[in-house]
């Protein structure tokens, strides 16, 4: 029933509790105690709204994999304290494999992006490797939803 319950939020979050009984087969009262025990027990950490990339003017996106050269808390803890605070950033990741790190980049255009890496990656002490991996479509996203 859980399962459901947040099927059917992911879907629309601003779904009303009655609506959101019927669709699960609750009774609202039922259905919002069940969603009340979520969100205490952290399972729903929020709600969020879903914008526009391009009417946001955020309608280029790239993932960049970002290597440091050195690997000690000091600079991680830098580079995440960086990324944190540029606007451009959606997501940032530290990760195992060849980088240290994966950002989701969103800027209105190449010539944005271009700035965000020569400004922003480019400046950073401990960035030695930047690949970019340029969206071109985005046939499923379910952040988008």
């Amino acid at each position: 029933m859980d399962r459901k319950i947040l099927h059917e939020l992911a879907r629309n979050g601003r779904i009303s509790n009655v609506q959101l009984a019927e669709r699960v087969g609750l009774s609202p009262s039922a259905c919002l105690r069940r969603v009340q025990e979520l969100e205490r027990s952290g399972i729903i950490r929020g709600y969020r709204v879903v914008t526009d990339p391009e009417k946001m003017g955020r309608g280029f996106v790239a993932y960049v994999m970002v290597g440091l050269s050195s690997h000690t808390k000091a600079a991680q803890e830098g580079f995440e304290r960086a990324m944190s605070i540029a606007p451009e950033v959606a997501e940032c990741h530290n990760i195992a494999g060849a980088f240290e790190y994966l950002l989701r980049v969103e800027c209105a255009g190449l010539a944005d992006y271009k700035r965000f890496h020569t400004e922003v990656l480019g400046t950073r002490s401990h960035v030695n490797a930047i690949t970019s991996y340029i969206v071109m479509g985005s046939p499923k996203d379910d952040r988008a939803t």
